[in-house]
């Protein structure tokens, strides 16, 4: 069984009032350049981003971070790639403070707020 963090990316980047509105494409960067050096105990971290933060990290896999675009709304991909993970045997959390889009994972997945995964990073 593989550990597998879902991350709601724009929730995430929304949690910090850094600026990131302004810059959706180069918050989105750095929030891919954070979870990819972070020292957490996923096996594989799922960032999915949605709008203008997806001209920031090409999709596709770098190391253990997977980039998913989503083609529509952000969090029926979140739910979707949580699905896929728990339905596969892997244990999921997904990092999004919304708690509806909680609620749609809690099926296959549990969940940490936007400020616990940063304090992990």
């Amino acid at each position: 069984m593989r550990f597998v963090l879902v991350v709601d990316g724009a929730n995430v980047v929304g949690s910090r009032p850094d600026g990131w509105w302004k810059d959706r494409a180069g918050a989105a960067r750095r929030l891919h350049e954070q979870l990819l050096v972070a020292d957490t105990t996923y096996d594989e971290i799922v960032l999915v981003l949605e709008g203008e933060a997806k001209g920031g990290v090409r999709p596709g896999k770098d190391a253990h971070v997977r980039v998913v675009h989503a083609g529509g709304s952000g969090d029926d991909t979140i739910v979707a790639q949580a699905r896929a993970a728990g339905e596969r045997g892997d244990r999921v959390v997904v990092a999004t403070a919304d708690r509806a889009l909680q609620a749609r994972v809690a099926p296959w997945a549990g969940s940490i707020s936007p400020s616990a995964l940063l304090d992990q990073m």
